[in-house]
């Protein structure tokens, strides 16, 4: 009688449900330490996924149990296709797990717009062309026209059009200069137009 009371006592209860409950807590461990340890060699080279699109990667991914984020887009490089994969984490070679991220960067569709920055004309040549190439263009053609100022830049054109200050162009534009040649020969000219208007004057004041 003694061994029955005791079966359904209420102290034997609460004792059964806690060693349950510390057997399924155990069983739980045992079950995520063996799926560690299983996986714990299990190693995946990563691709290299350079100059892929998003088609190609995300299939080359599947066939490895690898997933892709892509974190933003590079600034346009010309010798890998466009929206193509132009860097990548964990570096080509490396092994992983199964189902681990690979983080990548896109190659954009194009360079971008750039803006003229104010205040280049009649600044000097060496001034100026460092501005320019800083800002990603090129310096094509450098042609001269009469001024006072020598190597001054007096105009910006791009594809024989004036640019103007502000105005943006794509990144890698060729930029033609015109600068002053310094001969000064505007004076002279503005000199000359003087003197036909004072002569001009002085004849129709004698009539």
């Amino acid at each position: 009688m003694g061994f029955f009371r005791f079966i359904f006592s209420k102290t034997f209860l609460i004792q059964l449900v806690l060693a349950g409950i510390v057997l399924v807590v155990l069983a739980f461990l045992a079950m995520q330490w063996l799926d560690y340890s299983t996986n714990q060699d299990q190693r995946i080279e990563v691709p290299d996924l350079a100059k892929m699109n998003l088609d190609i990667v995300e299939d080359r991914l599947d066939e490895l149990n690898l997933d892709f984020e892509i974190l933003d887009s590079a600034n346009f490089n010309p010798d890998f296709p466009r929206y193509s994969v132009i860097e990548q984490a964990p570096a080509p070679g490396k092994f992983v797990k199964e189902d681990r991220k690979i983080y990548l960067t896109l190659n954009p569709s194009g360079y971008r717009k750039v803006e003229i920055p104010e205040n280049l004309i009649r600044k000097t040549r060496r001034q100026v062309e460092p501005t320019l190439r800083s800002l990603g263009f090129e310096i094509g053609d450098v042609s001269y026209k009469p001024d006072i100022a020598e190597d001054a830049v007096l105009e910006i054109r791009h594809k024989g059009k004036l640019v103007e200050a502000g105005e943006k162009l794509m990144k890698t534009s060729v930029l033609d200069l015109v600068l002053g040649d310094g001969s000064g020969r505007y004076r002279e000219l503005e000199d000359d137009s003087l003197d036909v208007q004072q002569e001009t004057e002085s004849e129709v004041d004698e009539f």
